[in-house]
Order: structure tokens, then sequence, then C-alpha cells
């Protein structure tokens, strides 16, 4: 099984209307992440682009259709067409979520929240090990933003996912912002949930931004977004992480209200520099 191994840089999700902009000099960027979903036609402007981005950086594949957390089994015909594209690109790292999103043959277009107990954990782990038999690489376990809690539960998150990693050597994929939605959504503290997180476990990490609301009681409620940069608690939450683990290959999600590429650029420069400057601690 082909292992991840993401250059420790900061990286952006890769949006065509900046294709002309990075194509035209080499940038500063350690890797570009795509949704597998977006490159499994046949041909087209997408894999042109892809293609010669390819050539000059590292990649990172995230998917988002595979319903994880499903009770039912996987789709094979969408982990074919998800192992057609990474057989085409050998990304460095493939990477999806902790979480459903099909009911019987309904895609509900939503990643959503799962008990967690050890029939969830099963299930898991087995549909994880399926994707890695078929892909024949190591893949990485996102964590969830959630909105939500289900009483059933008798698992902490994090040992949830320690143990997923355990029983069959995926990866971990941690998502700072997802950690501060998530406790904040649930009255928690950010850094007690980072405190227990397995992160030895951890190849990838995301950053992005989040919006602010209020529920039908009134309360605060963040949603995960990805539609502004990325807010400074969560700057603070990732480099008192990079501080404890040493540089670890980040990426910047923007996905909605996507800047121009100078913007986007920008927050990836400003976690290299947390990224650079814990590298010099650490030599």
């Amino acid at each position: 099984m082909k292992a991840s191994g993401l250059p420790r840089r900061a990286g952006v999700g890769f949006k065509p209307q900046h294709f002309a902009d990075i194509n035209a000099e080499p940038q500063p960027i350690g890797f570009f992440e795509v949704h597998a979903e977006n490159y499994m036609g046949a041909g087209g402007p997408p894999h042109a682009q892809l293609g010669k981005l390819r050539e000059d950086y590292a990649l990172s594949i995230h998917g988002v259709g595979l319903s994880i957390g499903s009770m039912q089994p996987l789709d094979r015909e969408h982990l074919a067409r998800l192992k057609t594209v990474c057989d085409r690109y050998e990304p460095e790292s493939f990477s999806e979520h902790l979480a459903w999103s099909t009911h019987d043959t309904v895609f509900l277009n939503d990643l959503l929240p799962l008990p967690y107990t050890e029939a969830t954990l099963v299930q898991v782990a087995e549909h994880v090990d399926e994707v890695q038999n078929t892909l024949k690489r190591q893949m990485l376990l996102e964590n969830p933003a959630t909105y939500l809690l289900f009483e059933e539960s008798m698992i902490e998150e994090t040992d949830f996912l320690a143990e997923v990693a355990r029983r069959t050597g995926c990866g971990l994929l941690l998502d700072v912002n997802n950690v501060f939605v998530a406790s904040t959504n649930h009255h928690m503290d950010p850094r007690d949930y980072l405190a227990r997180f397995p992160v030895q476990w951890i190849r990838e990490i995301h950053l992005s931004g989040h919006s602010e609301t209020v529920d039908d009681a009134g309360a605060r409620l963040l949603i995960d977004s990805h539609d502004t940069p990325v807010k400074d608690p969560v700057w603070a939450l990732y480099e008192e992480l990079i501080t404890r683990t040493g540089p670890i290959a980040s990426l910047v999600e923007w996905d909605n209200d996507v800047p121009e590429w100078p913007v986007l650029r920008a927050e990836a420069q400003a976690a290299d520099a947390i990224l650079k400057s814990a590298a010099r601690r650490a030599a």
C-alpha cells in the first residue's frame, strides 16, 4: 500500500479560474488539492489543466462522495471511478471525510454526522479497508464539522479516529477549522480536543474560513462555509498545533466566494510562514 507523502509545505485547493495565473510563473505553493469527483470524466479542460499542474506540483486528491460512514455498502462504481482518477494522476495523498451522504440510491449532497458506536466503528473500518485495498494506497480520514451530537455515541471522536487508524493503517487529515466550528457549536474547548487528538496519525491539515449565524434558539452557530479567509482563532490553534507537532502538509481551502489568485496565495504563504518557523525551531 502506497503511503501518503505530501511535502511539509502549505498548499491550496485548485480552482480553474486561477489556472492562467498559476501557469504564468512558478508559484510558492507546496501542493495543490482537487476534489476527485470533478475529474471523473474522461477528458476535456479539467484534465488538461490538472495534467499540466501535475507536471510541476505535488497533488492531493480529496473525495467528497464515498460516504465512508454509511451503514450501507460503498458504491462500487464510484470507487472504480475514484481508482481511475488516482491511477491517472498518482497523487501524493488521497483523503475522505468521516461522514455519510447516501441513503439507498439517493445522494444527499452533504457530509452528515454519524454516531460514534462500536457498530459504526466496525463499519467505518471495513469501508476504509475496502478503499485502501482497491486504490492500493493509504487514505486519510478527515474529522468532521458537526452541528449536532448523538445520544447513542459511546466513543469520543478523537478515540474513534485513533481506533480506525490503528485497525486499518489509514492516516488522518486534521481540519483545524472543523475543530473550532464543532467545538464552538457544542460549547467545548477546541484546545482540549486537540490535546486528545492522535497526532501521530496526522498526514495532512486543512485550514479554511467559516461563517457565523444563530440557531432557532438564538444561540451562536458556526458554519463550515469555506467562503472567507482563515479566522484568527483558527490561525492561533494551528500555530499551537504546529509548534507541538512540527511541520505537516497544510492546505488552505476556499471553495465559495473564491477570491483572486494573489489573495488565496497569500493565505498559503501565511501558513507556510508558520511551518517554516516550526522547522527552524526543530533544527
